[in-house]
């Protein structure tokens, strides 16, 4: 019935499944989405809730253009992307979960990491920055820590965005030539690409151990990077009920009249109208 219901939709957008959705129809359906978060924005600060999105998926699955079509319409002071670089020395002597629980949300909050606590699952399991035992330890607390954060009144999403071999050697060729997106290549994304089997093998033992009822995983097919912007904000948007907060009606003041103070001729120092 879901997927009757989802081709439908598809239907009334004027596409279907497999089908390039044109920019001008992603950009509306993006819109009407965007509204939407708003109002979820606008309910999380009224009810003071606590959300937590996790993203993760292979270099090149998309997280950050999905992360920045979720925040781009909402408030940064609402909606607070977290993305922790390397540990330092003195994080890496601490409890491994440690660094990231100051980050988890307060009342009125929504947290989006992208990467998380899971990198032990991933990266460092697979580029030996953790040894086996330390992994499977991982897989062992995380189910009982997140019951602990979804008890304590967080809701926890945890997204996996799927893409195909192909599809990730496309994307990353194309940040080689582009200055605009070099910076995304780093010199672990080089080392990790040859090892698309033993990341496989690593986010399976993750699913099995770390897919629970209090914090389940889902997955999210991105080789079409509008579609799956697109459905992860409507699958989130449906994950966390919701209403339109009550709001005062806007109406704007008159300005004030100029007084005796009159503005100086002063130098601005523009700058130039290049375009």
């Amino acid at each position: 019935m879901k997927g009757e219901k989802e081709e439908e939709k598809g239907k009334e957008n004027g596409t279907k499944a497999g089908e390039k959705l044109k920019t001008k129809e992603y950009e509306k359906e993006l819109a009407k989405l965007h509204v939407e978060l708003v109002k979820l924005q606008e309910w999380v600060k009224f009810k003071g809730l606590k959300v937590c999105i996790i993203f993760e998926g292979r270099d090149g699955a998309g997280k950050g253009g999905v992360i920045k079509a979720i925040t781009e319409r909402v408030s940064p002071r609402v909606f607070r992307v977290v993305a922790l670089p390397a540990p330092t020395e003195r994080e890496k002597s601490q409890m491994y979960p440690q660094r990231y629980m100051h980050h988890l949300p307060a009342a009125g909050e929504v947290v989006i990491f992208d990467r998380s606590w899971y990198n032990r699952a991933g990266v460092e399991r697979v580029m030996g920055f953790c040894t086996e035992e330390e992994a499977k330890r991982f897989l062992q607390v995380t189910p009982p820590f997140e019951q602990l954060a979804v008890e304590s009144g967080i809701t926890l999403l945890k997204y996996w965005l799927e893409v195909s071999p192909e599809e990730q050697t496309r994307r990353l060729e194309g940040r080689i030539d582009d200055g605009r997106k070099i910076w995304k290549l780093s010199p672990m994304d080089i080392k990790s690409f040859s090892r698309w089997h033993d990341y496989t093998k690593a986010r399976d033992e993750m699913f099995a151990a770390t897919d629970t009822p209090w914090a389940p995983w889902y997955v999210a097919k991105s080789d079409d990077k509008k579609r799956v912007r697109l459905n992860i904000i409507t699958h989130l948007l449906g994950r966390i009920p919701y209403k339109e907060a009550p709001r005062e009606k806007v109406v704007l003041p008159k300005r004030q009249k100029e007084g005796a103070y009159k503005s100086p001729d002063y130098p601005f120092k523009y700058i130039p109208d290049v375009y």
